[in-house]
């Protein structure tokens, strides 16, 4: 049985088992979600992933977790907590990042900002963070959107260019809030 790491009013946040990376792969590996995630990925792209979150939650005690709706147990996709290891990075490198991903048949429901939420709460609370960035690039406006309804502020200054990808996905853009913004941006996100 894997451990759940947080539950929320829809949704339960855990760790990976071995069998969630086929049904992961299989349901989020889709040209929409994908978008503006590099592509379509391939197996041997999707399992070196797949080990990495392991990995994370292993080193660090935190992932991008498995989100599941409760009402019937839906695998809808990811969401949490990594530390930051793009290419490029620079001195944000190490830093605690936010990050989500749904499936299509779950977006525009309000999954990924109550699953984000949860997210910082615990990055702040369980973590101690003093700061959560936020990664997209420019034309991803759903999660930019997002980033700034959770209160994060666009910090152009930390964009840097992600080595793995073209000039299409570059810039990485950067969001970021801080410890002491956050209980406000909470109180905020939830009126």
């Amino acid at each position: 049985m894997t451990k759940v790491i947080a539950e929320t009013e829809r949704l339960r946040l855990r760790e990976w088992g071995e069998e969630d990376g086929e049904r992961f792969y299989r349901v989020m590996n889709t040209p929409a979600v994908m978008r503006h995630l590099g592509g379509v990925q391939d197996r041997a792209t999707w399992d070196a992933a797949f080990e990495r979150l392991k990995t994370y939650q292993r080193d660090h005690g935190h992932s991008f977790w498995l989100v599941e709706r409760m009402s019937d147990d839906e695998l809808l996709g990811f969401c949490g907590l990594k530390r930051v290891n793009a290419p490029g990075a620079g001195d944000l490198t190490g830093q605690f990042e936010v990050g989500w991903r749904l499936r299509e048949s779950a977006w525009g429901q309000g999954y990924a900002k109550e699953a984000a939420i949860a997210a910082l709460d615990l990055a702040f609370d369980r973590f101690d963070a003093p700061h959560v960035v936020a990664l997209t690039i420019g034309p991803n406006e759903a999660s930019r959107g997002l980033m700034k309804r959770l209160g994060m502020r666009r910090r152009q200054d930390l964009d840097f260019e992600d080595l793995r990808f073209g000039p299409e996905m570059n810039p990485t853009v950067i969001y970021r809030i801080d410890a002491a913004e956050w209980p406000a941006a909470r109180a905020a996100t939830l009126s």
